[in-house]
């Protein structure tokens, strides 16, 4: 069960949508199931054309909004749309309401033991979702605290899918990737993209920063690639680098001008703090690599060698998961780092796919950079490469540390 919150300025209008037939006639016997007062008293009644009058039930929505207008104030319509999973059984009206009343309780604008708080209802127009509208003016005349609403709609969420039965899905812990927005998807199907270029920059740069030692290779490997990079220099210290862009030449906006993704922006993991901390500065970044040739049975020994790796990562996660998370995470993070680069070597996408999954598993905590390791383990420590030829030895011993249980600078670099 996911839920979706955007702000608006005209409770009427968004009613006049809810309750309509819908942009393809998709909506079908729309009603109220739950709201601020008795759902039955509350819904609009129908016109002689079938129509419903909601001039009733948005002046009762609005009026509170009469005594908190002012600065700052310019979308005061909250509209959390909230769907169920495919495969989820078809939830009833009570069912719906229960979770809708959840959801204005967890995040605190109808709390239910308060009877002076925002005036809200909950639309039905479908069987897998239900969209709950509120104004924000507390009925007292106060404006209600809506900080980390988001969070708080997904915690409301988790709980009505343990207390109904539903699929499970992630808490929102602020650690996943920024997913491609509905504007980046529909652009890339118009064009002929295979994939939006968020995408395709994040795993770009997940496999240059694992085969980079120093944020200078880091850079160079990402134009070598084809990868557009913008610096962003300190203000308060000329020649500081201080964060980092990158984008497509083909990717560009109405005035032609290149649509930049900040690291931070293709995943948390990406900012160049984080980079900075993991990369040893100690190591050499002027090494020359010959160019890259693979027979047909170097690629078989590469695939082997991939699934060997994941194998092994995951039987120590397993290992870990109850005496050291922490390592576990390392782990993760490291087979991730060798996936992200033997996918793009091969061009596989189930290796693409795999890497995305130690990805997700060794996602550090919001606005935290990890510890570094303090000691090699011993369960986890598979070879590197396939061929003992491929290997380029780094020139002395490197400091384990986080996200280097397995060193993927010694992964051949990409073409």
């Amino acid at each position: 069960m996911i839920g979706k919150v955007v702000r608006g300025t005209d409770a009427g209008r968004l009613l006049l949508y809810l309750f309509g037939p819908g942009k393809a006639n998709e909506h079908v016997d729309p009603r109220l199931v739950a709201g601020f007062g008795d759902p039955v008293e509350l819904a609009p009644e129908r016109r002689r054309n079938g129509c419903f009058d909601l001039r009733r039930l948005s002046r009762l929505l609005a009026q509170p909004l009469a005594a908190t207008r002012g600065p700052n104030y310019d979308k005061p319509v909250w509209h959390c749309s909230v769907r169920g999973a495919p495969g989820d059984r078809l939830l009833s009206d009570e069912d719906w309401a229960e979770v809708a009343v959840g959801i204005m309780d967890r995040t605190g604008l109808a709390p239910k033991d308060d009877e002076v708080g925002v005036r809200w209802v909950a639309v039905r127009h479908a069987a897998d979702h239900v969209h709950i509208v509120a104004t924000l003016a507390r009925q007292d005349g106060c404006r209600p605290r809506i900080w980390n609403d988001f969070y708080r709609v997904r915690e409301a969420c988790r709980d009505a899918e343990q207390r109904l039965g539903l699929q499970a899905t992630a808490p929102a812990d602020r650690t996943a990737a920024r997913r491609t927005t509905r504007g980046e998807t529909e652009q890339a199907e118009r064009r002929g993209w295979a994939e939006p270029p968020r995408l395709t920059l994040r795993r770009e740069v997940c496999a240059a920063a694992a085969t980079a030692s120093t944020e200078q290779e880091f850079f160079v490997r990402l134009k070598e690639i084809g990868v557009l990079v913008r610096l962003r220099f300190s203000t308060k210290n000329p020649g500081e680098v201080t964060g980092y862009a990158v984008g497509k030449a083909q990717h560009t906006n109405a005035d032609g001008g290149v649509v930049w993704y900040s690291g931070g922006k293709l995943a948390a993991d990406l900012t160049l703090p984080k980079l900075r901390h993991r990369w040893n500065p100690k190591i050499d970044a002027e090494r020359e690599h010959p160019p890259l040739r693979i027979s047909h049975a170097g690629r078989d020994a590469f695939h082997r060698h991939a699934r060997r790796t994941a194998r092994s990562a995951t039987e120590y996660i397993r290992h870990c998961a109850a005496i050291d998370p922490v390592r576990g995470a390392d782990a993760a993070w490291a087979a991730a780092d060798v996936l992200h680069v033997a996918a793009q070597v091969l061009g596989s996408p189930e290796l693409r796919e795999a890497a995305e999954a130690f990805d997700r598993a060794a996602r550090a905590p919001y606005g935290r950079i990890p510890d570094r390791t303090r000691c090699t383990p011993t369960v986890f420590c598979p070879p590197i490469c396939p061929r003992p030829s491929a290997i380029r030895q780094p020139s002395r011993r490197v400091r384990p540390r986080r996200g280097w249980l397995i060193d993927s600078r010694q992964v051949l670099p990409p073409p």
